[in-house]
């Protein structure tokens, strides 16, 4: 999407106009283009993501984030110590959330946010660490920090 769009701006090309070229080309070639899969969200491979993050993992975060193609989706991360800093587990889109959530009601939740909190929690709890998600009942991709002081 961006290097279309920054090919075609000298030619008078906007962002709208740029996202219907790719997803022409998207309809188009549909049948080359290769996706790449969605992050497994099951324990085991969540666990594995986060014992191989540098550091002691100290609590599991999920984060709302949101761009152009995918609109709003959580990032789970596992926040460390020694040395401290954020690693992303998985990120939970949309399309992904519906499908595992089935036909199970996520209630008053965005499905992203249903699915990021339910095997979040499960994560942090396996993991005897915290979980926080700051705002999960409205997106929001800059909300205050609530992290446990270490």
């Amino acid at each position: 999407m961006r290097a279309v769009w920054e090919a075609g701006r000298a030619q008078g090309l906007g962002l709208h106009e740029a996202q219907l070229v790719v997803h022409e080309r998207y309809i188009r070639h549909s049948d080359r283009i290769a996706r790449t899969p969605d992050d497994p969200l099951d324990l085991d491979s969540l666990k594995a993501r986060a014992a191989g993050a540098p550091g002691r993992v100290t609590a599991i975060e999920a984060v709302w984030d949101g761009d152009t193609v995918h609109d709003w989706f959580v990032i789970l991360r596992a926040v460390t110590a020694d040395p401290e800093g954020e690693h992303p587990l998985a990120t939970v889109y949309w399309r992904a959330a519906v499908r595992r959530l089935a036909d199970a009601d996520p209630g008053p939740l965005h499905p992203c946010a249903a699915v990021a909190d339910e095997v979040g929690r499960t994560l942090a709890d396996r993991l005897s660490v915290p979980f926080h998600f700051e705002s999960p009942h409205a997106p929001d991709d800059d909300p205050p920090s609530r992290r446990p002081h270490l």
